[in-house]
């Protein structure tokens, strides 16, 4: 008898090559009608109005791709992984219908609690502003269309949803579901990397199988989260690889971070003048008229105009530091609280000012630095059956052990000083950067 998770309609439509709607690449997702349902509420409508990748489309002309097709994409991963893991018994021992069903969830709703340029607010790590998995809350309300649709036509409770996108639900079934939504192998991961590739027009994160990755999962020997076997192990190798080159061309590409660095800077200035709770409810355009309105004739209008103005202008590179270049002064600057970053940055502009004779404001020099929070590193199991046995992933490969341990942060993540178009080359040609940059961090080390 058939268990009780092939039950579930989306995985029957999947197979069966009916109730689809394409999305890119050329991909099929499951649209039965509470997944419809789920889709056209007003919750989840807000998603395409919100872009996957923000202000690297100031770079990346065409990475203009919304959350709202990458919650899709997400989605039919979730129902592949479910079918794959569907043939291993132990897995069908700790997931029925109904819990699978809560992960399809889960899956197509990840990113409800998203607002626009979410992670570059986040990556500031300020006291007062929640992780946009907590946000999530709001739009699963007792009240809202997105829980009634939850409880009517899937069975499944707000909380329930919540428990998995949180973490919150401590119990090995909630383990495993969370890692994968969100561990090292996840339904995210294998569709953000393709998708932000594709629309960024470069092809580093498409460069790994992901087919034979996922008919390799099966679970872990604590049965709380993914492994791999070893058939897989090549293909999780190049998605490694694929994570990293597409954060160091990419994510933490030296232009995209200097739109980034703009935008941080302003918001860190404008946010008292925001209130918090209704703009993280915006659209995108709306929380970019909000933010020019609220920096009208204040130091920060000149940094949004540069960004969403007529005309693009992107502060330039000064300087860099990474563990292998500099490595003393990426040690001072990496990982600091965002308001240490601000107040040096202002003590530079300040030191810069008296040796270059010509005035440089406090938001014409900008410090970008790794933020506290690290990756999920890559650290899952591969299962070997002619021995029966789990080794860790990266105790047999040398490609997991240097790219997603000991190097990914601390490598592709680099400290860099920006500064105002006008004054760039002269600070960079300046003799005296060096050590104004370390009179800055010093006294700031000093006064904090």
């Amino acid at each position: 008898m058939p268990h009780s998770l092939f039950e579930i309609p989306e995985l029957a439509n999947l197979e069966a090559g009916q109730g689809l709607v394409r999305i890119p690449m050329e991909l099929d997702v499951p649209f039965t009608p509470r997944v419809r349902a789920l889709v056209d509420t007003p919750q989840f409508q807000r998603l395409k109005h919100i872009t996957q990748l923000g202000l690297a489309s100031r770079v990346y002309p065409g990475a203009t791709h919304t959350r709202f097709e990458h919650a899709l994409g997400v989605f039919y991963n979730a129902v592949r992984y479910l079918r794959q893991l569907g043939k291993d018994p132990r897995f069908r021992e700790v997931i029925d219908r109904h819990r699978g069903e809560v992960l399809l969830c889960a899956a197509l709703l990840h990113d409800i609690g998203h607002w626009p340029f979410c992670h570059p607010i986040e990556d500031m790590g300020l006291d007062d502003l929640p992780p946009h998995e907590e946000f999530a809350a709001h739009f699963l309300s007792d009240v809202s269309e997105l829980s009634r649709v939850l409880r009517g036509q899937w069975n499944v409770q707000p909380s329930e949803v919540l428990d998995i996108v949180t973490a919150r639900d401590h119990s090995a079934p909630g383990r495993l579901m969370h890692s994968i939504l969100s561990g090292p192998i996840d339904i995210d991961k294998m569709d953000y990397l393709d998708r932000d590739s594709l629309h960024a027009g470069v092809p580093y994160g498409r460069n790994f199988d992901r087919s034979r990755l996922i008919q390799s999962l099966l679970l872990n020997e604590k049965q709380d989260g993914l492994a791999i076997s070893s058939k897989g192990k090549t293909a999780a190798e190049l998605m490694v690889f694929a994570r990293y080159v597409m954060f160091s061309e990419v994510y933490w590409h030296h232009a995209v971070r200097s739109a980034t660095s703009m935008f941080a800077r302003a918001f860190f200035d404008l946010r008292p003048r925001l209130e918090l709770k209704s703009f993280f409810q915006l659209s995108e355009a709306e929380s970019i008229t909000r933010l020019l309105d609220a920096a009208r004739d204040t130091a920060c209008q000149p940094l949004l105009e540069a960004l969403f103005g007529s005309r693009r202008s992107l502060y330039k590179r000064v300087a860099e530091f990474s563990l292998y270049q500099i490595p003393e002064t990426y040690r001072l600057l990496a990982r600091r609280p965002y308001g240490y970053l601000v107040a040096c940055a202002e003590t530079l502009a300040e030191q810069l000012s008296a040796a270059l004779g010509e005035r440089v404001a406090s938001t014409d020099v900008l410090i970008d630095a790794p933020p506290p929070d690290r990756e999920i590193e890559f650290d899952v199991e591969i299962f070997f059956p002619k021995e029966g046995v789990y080794r860790p992933l990266n105790s047999v490969s040398p490609v997991v052990e240097a790219l997603a341990r000991t190097q990914f942060d601390d490598y592709v993540k680099r400290v860099r000083v920006f500064a105002h178009p006008r004054l760039a080359a002269q600070i960079a040609n300046s003799g005296a950067f060096a050590s104004c940059l370390a009179t800055a961090i010093s006294e700031t080390s000093e006064s904090l």
